[in-house]
């Protein structure tokens, strides 16, 4: 017998869309408050988000498994097509589609040079695939959670020597191309990091001194705090960009459907080449969100220095955070009705038996 979603859960998209419209108004009607809350940061990663995405991913990471991880090693298929996906596909495909709405379907509506700024911005989402936020997604579609933190821990090595030579390639930017390393520092002290160091100090406190049993109790109790974490993030995201958001409907609207085309494009082809492969559903799932959710924070830092905070590689880029949500969240929802499809071996389908059975 499966369970029951909880009325916050069941609906969660509605809450997503009601916490993205609540953060727009107060960006808007309270320009003030968001700027001086949008202020807060370093190295262009905002503290008040690193705060409510710290409750978002401490609840998470507390299910992490440390032991295990070491041994995810003989597991290779499903970090190989991860790393196919996001470095030789995900950029290319997303220039190819950029370039042809900007260029071509968008040319009545958007002047040359403004559509060149929005193909950079685009690029640059394109080019950073997701970190922190793949276990949140993992997470909510009841994937493998360690796998997902090697998966983001190799990932994030890499964007440290392709990034730039490829955003040279595809942008066409022949002087020095910025690597923002202490954005990337940051990003990961913020949102891995620290709540990942919080709750493997948890973890150990609490299996030494009440065990198993408890430690379950703990996660069940906190698993609410990851859901509202979410809501909050939401909100603060979306009041820094409101004033953006309602003054430029029609060209938010044009960048959003490329980008929309392009994230379902590369979960489509991470989902068949997980298929292909063979990859059972718990590191299929992670293996599936990685490409298709982007690490916004890098991409929006790069074009702010590359074309300055009025341009339109930057608003590019947030209309890259705007979608991403509410894309993932369907996302995780289509791998969680289809995770029978992803049962390889009979150890995972006797699994999946006890789990409907509990």
């Amino acid at each position: 017998m499966k369970k029951k979603l909880d009325i916050f859960s069941k609906y969660l998209t509605l809450w997503v869309g009601l916490c993205m419209i609540l953060g727009a108004l107060i960006g808007y009607l309270f320009p003030g408050f968001a700027e001086t809350l949008g202020g807060i940061e370093i190295a262009n990663v905002s503290i008040p988000v690193a705060v409510v995405l710290l409750f978002m991913m401490y609840p998470v990471m507390l299910k992490i498994e440390f032991s295990k991880i070491a041994a995810l090693r003989r597991n290779s298929k499903p970090l190989l097509l991860t790393l196919v996906v996001n470095w030789a596909i995900k950029p290319f495909t997303m220039a190819a589609i950029s370039y042809i709405f900007m260029r071509y379907i968008y040319l009545p509506l958007i002047p040359p040079s403004l559509a060149e700024e929005y193909i950079a911005g685009m690029i640059l989402l394109g080019l950073a695939p997701c970190t922190a936020m793949v276990l949140v997604w993992t997470y909510l579609a009841d994937g493998n959670l360690n796998y997902a933190l090697l998966q983001v821990a190799v990932n994030d090595l890499i964007i440290l020597f392709i990034f730039a030579p490829l955003g040279k390639l595809l942008i066409g930017v022949s002087t020095n191309f910025p690597v923002p390393f202490a954005t990337i520092f940051w990003s990961v002290v913020f949102y891995v990091a620290i709540p990942l160091g919080g709750a493997y100090i948890t973890r150990r406190y609490v299996l030494k001194r009440r065990g198993q049993v408890a430690l379950n109790k703990l996660i069940r109790t906190l698993d609410p705090v990851t859901k509202i974490g979410l809501l909050l993030t939401l909100v603060l995201i979306f009041s820094f960009q409101g004033k953006i958001m309602i003054e430029n409907p029609l060209h938010i609207a044009l960048i959003a459907i490329p980008l929309f085309l392009q994230t379902y494009l590369i979960f489509g082809i991470s989902y068949f080449g997980a298929r292909m492969l063979k990859i059972d559903y718990p590191e299929a799932a992670p293996s599936c969100f990685i490409g298709p959710s982007n690490f916004f924070e890098l991409a929006v830092a790069v074009a702010l220095i590359l074309f300055g905070m009025e341009s339109g590689a930057v608003l590019a880029t947030v209309v890259g955070v705007l979608t991403e949500v509410p894309i993932m969240l369907s996302l995780a929802a289509i791998m969680k009705r289809n995770r029978k499809k992803f049962h390889f071996t009979r150890d995972l389908v006797q699994q999946e038996q006890v789990q409907e059975e509990v």
